[in-house]
Parts: structure tokens; C-alpha cells; sequence
């Protein structure tokens, strides 16, 4: 089985977190904790490849990446 590497980005929501991937528009996920919602994103992505290679369409380059930038107040 091939691996596959993408961004995720994990952000708090109230009171639970959420989860999505710019490279996989529409591929997100929700937790009661961080760790909950990491879980069910990694879920939701083997998922979503799933399906795309069922559909024959092909699975997209991970190009996003993060930074956190430093700004002066």
C-alpha cells in the first residue's frame, strides 16, 4: 500500500476541534479533543483516497505547507 503525506490543519471550534486538508478540498473531520479530531482526519483521508481511486480520479499532490510568522506589536 502507498503512502500518502498531507497537511492537515487542526483548529479549535468551540468546544470540540476541527480538521481539514487544503489539498483535499472537502476532507475534514471533528473531535472532542485534538487528538480526537487528528484520529478522524487521518480516518477521513484514507477515506476520501479511497474513494477517488474508486471514481479512477487521481490523487493530488500534497503542495500546501505551513509557517508561523513572528509580527511585531
Amino acid at each position: 500500500m502507498r503512502s500518502y503525506r498531507f497537511l492537515v490543519v487542526v483548529e479549535q471550534a468551540g468546544e470540540n476541534y476541527s480538521a481539514y486538508s487544503p489539498d483535499l478540498p472537502g476532507c475534514v473531520a471533528t473531535g472532542a479533543t485534538r487528538e480526537d479530531a487528528e484520529k478522524n482526519m487521518v480516518e477521513a483521508i484514507q477515506l476520501h483516497i479511497g474513494a477517488l481511486k474508486e471514481d479512477g480520479l487521481p490523487i493530488p499532490s500534497s503542495t500546501s505547507t505551513a509557517e508561523y510568522v513572528v509580527v511585531g506589536g
